[in-house]
């Protein structure tokens, strides 16, 4: 199979469709690029935009995307649920294919270094591409958001890896990455106490004691009028959809809460799905195979 990067860029805007499309407009604008998807939030206030291509036009495309955030989204105006740092809030890079985990954080590094160059943005490293430990966590980075980070960027343990120490005036701070497939998955709970929500995220994340590879917070979802657990599953394989499922209802169950759905955002891996239909159907011996369409895709693959 080809060598082919997947990346994943979020940008906190989810309330204006015409920004969103205008920083969609500049990644598909790159050759060689294919836009899979794009969906936004409006009470996360946040969009998520999905492409995939080869390492050069990949990279190409994911700063010409930060650039046109740097442009169009201001930060000191920005208020949503999701925890954020900047315009172009995250931008990871994931391998597909014969591409290795190494090649991404390379190419994490050399947006990173390009980033704050031209665009006189504070970059951070996280994930696989982290230039230091504690840098590894996401959440370590966004500690504080964007309006903490604002007073804290300039001491020594808050300096950026890339880019000068202050934020930028407009477009805040930027993360960039290499990490594996994740699922991001968010459970609705009938209930605005949003107390009960966190109360349970804390119960499965890894930092509070539960699942390791679990990352999620409660959060309040204003147009719901309820409260929900945005969870990022970072390996499907090692915790499933359907026990991170299983186990928030059983916790809100613990405070007379139930689920009212849940959704994912962008893309996932069919297998994720496919394990949690195999697992409510309770299906004997499934093989993934059985479906029609990933035979089609082995056969022609």
């Amino acid at each position: 199979m080809a060598k082919l990067v997947q990346c994943v860029p979020n940008f906190s805007e989810g309330r204006r469709p015409e920004v969103v499309e205008r920083i969609v407009e500049a990644v598909g604008a790159v050759a060689g690029v294919r836009v899979l998807d794009y969906s936004t939030d409006p009470s996360h206030n946040r969009a998520v935009v999905t492409f995939i291509g080869a390492a050069g036009p990949v990279r190409q495309a994911a700063f010409q995307a930060a650039a046109r955030a740097a442009e169009l989204i201001d930060m000191e105006e920005h208020r949503g649920a999701h925890p954020r740092i900047g315009a172009a809030d995250v931008i990871p890079f994931i391998p597909v294919g014969d591409a290795t985990m190494e090649e991404c954080v390379a190419l994490a590094r050399e947006l990173g270094a390009e980033i704050a160059e031209k665009l006189d943005l504070p970059v951070y490293l996280y994930e696989s591409a982290a230039a230091r430990p504690e840098r590894k966590n996401l959440s370590e980075v966004r500690k504080g958001e964007y309006e903490g980070l604002k007073e804290t960027i300039h001491l020594p343990a808050r300096r950026p890896d890339f880019g000068p120490a202050r934020m930028h005036p407009q477009a805040g701070a930027t993360a960039v990455g290499a990490r594996p497939p994740l699922v991001a998955y968010n459970i609705n709970l009938d209930t605005a106490d949003v107390a009960i929500a966190k109360a349970i995220a804390k119960s499965i994340r890894g930092s509070g004691g539960g699942y390791p590879s679990i990352k999620a917070l409660g959060v309040m979802i204003e147009d719901r009028g309820a409260a929900q657990v945005t969870i990022n599953v970072c390996n499907y394989r090692e915790v499933s959809l359907h026990r991170v499922f299983e186990t928030v209802k059983s916790e809100a169950s613990r405070y007379g809460v139930q689920i009212t759905g849940s959704e994912v955002v962008g893309l996932l891996p069919m297998e994720a799905l496919l394990d949690a239909a195999a697992f409510y159907l309770r299906l004997e011996d499934f093989k993934n195979g059985q479906v029609l369409e990933q035979r089609l895709l082995d056969q022609n693959g």
